[in-house]
């Protein structure tokens, strides 16, 4: 364990909290998480959001602060209602034949959309407002609704999740989404990761922390979720 992982350990004994508590209390109050897969994955902590929480200043912090691919993630049971595919089975292009990972069996990508009261769909306020009414119709989904409501392509990705989430796959978008039904909101969530601005790779879980730390927000391992959540 480094130093900085240690001074927030410590910190959070000192205050008795536990950190998938607290990603859940922050959760339930609209604020974002930061959550690390693991090392062995991706390695890589990206800034999750619930949906519906996600303002213009939102999204500037994801692409300011965190820099990944802004995503949202949606159940699985939101996905099948709103009959949305897997974007490697519906690709019809040599591409698409052999897409291996060296860190996990699939992609959960799926369709980008815009909402349709959008101009571009990319500045600061339209990708809020699509991100926002995301979460809202994974509230409640219905397939004409959504279609009447978005168009694609567009400039937020979708992700699904995997059936069983954490049984099934554990990756940010089954880490998030498990995150949301633990709080109980809308199983939509938006997944950013974190990158370094000086080494252009991940950001480290202890920059992650130190990131945290700063602006009062909680940082918690993907195995404590998987943990806790399984």
């Amino acid at each position: 364990m480094t130093r900085a992982d240690a001074d927030t350990d410590a910190a959070s004994a000192a205050a008795g909290t536990d950190p998938v508590e607290a990603a859940i209390e922050a959760f339930r109050s609209g604020e974002p998480v930061l959550v690390h897969d693991a090392a062995d994955r991706e390695g890589e902590t990206d800034l999750v959001y619930p949906a519906t929480a996600v303002d213009p200043e939102a999204v500037a912090r994801l692409r300011n602060d965190a820099g990944g691919l802004v995503c949202t993630a949606l159940s699985h049971d939101v996905a099948e209602t709103l009959d949305l595919p897997f974007l490697q089975e519906s690709i019809d292009h040599p591409l698409a034949a052999d897409h291996d990972l060296a860190y996990d069996e699939r992609s959960s990508f799926s369709l980008t959309v815009n909402h349709r009261e959008t101009f571009t769909g990319i500045t600061d306020e339209d990708r809020s407002l699509t991100i926002r009414e995301l979460g809202r119709h994974a509230a409640d989904p219905d397939a004409d609704a959504f279609a009447g409501s978005f168009r694609a392509p567009g400039h937020v990705h979708l992700l699904r999740a995997a059936p069983d989430l954490l049984d099934d796959r554990e990756g940010h978008t089954e880490l998030g989404i498990a995150l949301a039904e633990a709080a109980g909101i809308e199983p939509a969530v938006v997944v950013c990761e974190m990158l370094d601005d000086e080494t252009g790779g991940a950001r480290s879980p202890v920059d992650a922390r130190r990131y945290a730390a700063r602006r009062d927000l909680v940082y918690v391992e993907g195995a404590d979720l998987v943990a806790a959540f399984r």
